[in-house]
């Protein structure tokens, strides 16, 4: 074991206080269908962001887009926290682990108000109240939600709304007539508090509109429930209440820029969080390869891949997904 007392110093701080809290941050961060899909490996002067394939989803997700971005929302909030520490993160992708790796030196701390948003930022699907965002509010969340070759495109008219709504139902139809999709869906649903707590993961049913029921009641019931139409219309309503839908396109098609494309996300959610505002995801523009190429031509966007899709308004908060403990995420070194 290497002593402690010849180590640089952000190693030092990394062996002595072993970044836990830095990871603890990360969690927080969004996921698809809040599946967490990471593994966090700590060494001296840097982290490990693993994607934990365990946790895929291959009915909404068939091509891992939305795992490599939730790395990414993981990584922003972990860059955050570490800026907070006095520690500048320096990410790379790692195409041959597939994990993004974080090497720190020291900074001056900062704690600037998108790190403290970190344990209130919440996927919010409510009914929002329906006003426009100011001129200040928009140029914040553009800045927050552009990266390095991903771009952030913000709809406020009622007409883009509109047309957005069109192709979330699109989306909605293609899925909901796939039975896999609806196992997958269910499978990660928490129809009742302590299904959620003994799992700490998916979503939990009452951010969904669903009463606490036993989990073999929820399953039969479903399908009786839940419909594209349903669906579709509660969305239409949902984007015509929201101030702004935000849409994420990378420049390329690939995990480094999806990764990026989650940070960026993240970024803006955060920002959002800090201006007093929710989001929710409204993704299955995305998420279904035909309607997915019919919404880029729609957004003008060429070659370039829409990666996610927010909605962004003042409202109530909603039911909080929670997180699994931070040991449960932490794997040993090799």
């Amino acid at each position: 074991m290497q002593d402690i007392s010849v180590m640089d110093p952000v190693a030092r701080w990394s062996v002595t206080r072993d970044y836990v809290s830095l990871v603890q941050q990360a969690t927080l961060a969004a996921s698809s269908h809040n599946t967490q899909p990471w593994r966090f490996r700590l060494e001296p002067g840097r982290i490990l962001i693993f994607a934990d394939f365990a946790r895929r989803c291959p009915e909404v997700d068939p091509d891992d887009h939305h795992l490599f971005a939730s790395l990414g929302c993981a990584a922003e909030n972990l860059l955050l926290a570490a800026r907070a520490e006095g520690l500048a993160g320096n990410p790379r992708y790692d195409a041959g682990r597939a994990c993004v790796s974080i090497s720190f030196e020291k900074a001056p701390a900062e704690r600037p108000p998108r790190f403290m948003a970190i344990p209130a930022r919440q996927c919010s699907r409510s009914r929002y109240d329906g006003t426009r965002l100011d001129v200040a509010e928009l140029r914040a969340l553009e800045r927050a939600g552009r990266g390095a070759e991903v771009d952030v495109s913000l709809f406020t008219g009622a007409r883009d709304k509109d047309q957005i709504a069109e192709y979330v139902a699109a989306g909605n139809e293609s899925q909901f007539d796939n039975p896999a999709w609806a196992r997958e869906m269910r499978r990660w649903i928490r129809f009742n508090a302590r299904e959620a707590r003994r799992s700490c993961d998916g979503l939990d049913g009452r951010a969904l509109g669903i009463p606490s029921v036993p989990r073999p009641l929820g399953e039969l019931l479903m399908p009786f429930a839940a419909s594209a139409a349903k669906q579709s219309r509660k969305d239409a309503a949902d984007i015509r209440s929201s101030g702004a839908v935000a849409v994420f396109s990378s420049q390329e098609d690939d995990p480094k820029h999806w990764i990026e494309a989650g940070r960026c996300c993240e970024r803006l959610a955060l920002e959002a969080t800090a201006l007093g505002l929710r989001v929710a995801f409204i993704n299955q523009p995305v998420e279904v390869a035909t309607v997915r190429r019919q919404f880029a031509a729609f957004l003008g966007l060429g070659n370039r891949r829409p990666d996610l899709v927010l909605r962004i308004g003042r409202g109530p908060a909603a039911p909080r997904s929670l997180r699994r403990p931070v040991e449960q995420v932490i794997e040993e070194t090799p």
